[in-house]
């Protein structure tokens, strides 16, 4: 594979994010707020996900470009006790549920990565948000898997590599970043 044709097909799903305006300015609308009324947003996924929703995390957190306050923000990911005991004590699919339980309050935002749509524990997260009151997002690609008839919205970049989904997510994430710090800047 060639670092042209590489670049080509990343093109193309950028090209392709353009279609999805609409949708990622909604959940900018509800992620501002969200953190405007003091609540949260959960990140959560496997692998590659899993290291953007960490990614993600810390951006809200710590800064995207400008000096701010914190945004309330966890990744689900990162306590390897936790993932480990419950992973150990009753089952990888149900890691993310056991969190969402203990730390989600109706309010929060719940957006679980999942390049396929068909991760077992992202879409038991899902449910557990949303059977607690949570407003669900997942990050997608292609059709969007399972969890695009589960979750309350489902953003799916238009790829079926998973290295060009991964990708977008971080692009939209970015996106969402930039656009919160500008929304939030008096707040």
């Amino acid at each position: 594979m060639s670092f042209k044709a590489t670049i080509h097909r990343h093109q193309d799903m950028i090209n392709g994010l353009f279609e999805l305006e609409p949708q990622v300015n909604k959940l900018m609308q509800r992620v501002k707020d969200c953190l405007l009324a003091g609540n949260k947003v959960l990140f959560f996924g496997n692998g590659g996900s899993a290291s953007d929703a960490q990614h993600l995390a810390a951006e809200f957190i710590v800064r995207y470009h400008r000096d701010r306050k914190a945004y309330g923000a966890i990744a689900l990911t990162t306590d390897t006790s936790i993932l480990t005991a419950h992973s150990n004590d009753y089952s990888f699919e149900t890691v993310f549920d056991r969190q969402i339980e203990g730390l989600g309050r109706p309010g929060d935002i719940a957006i679980g990565l999942s390049t396929s749509g068909n991760s077992a524990n992202v879409i038991n997260g899902i449910k557990t948000a949303q059977q607690n009151n949570i407003w669900t997002c997942a990050f997608t690609g292609d059709d969007g898997g399972k969890l695009k008839t589960i979750a309350d919205d489902c953003i799916c970049v238009p790829s079926k590599e998973t290295a060009r989904v991964q990708e977008g997510h971080i692009v939209i994430g970015h996106w969402l970043c930039e656009a919160l710090d500008e929304a939030l800047a008096d707040s």
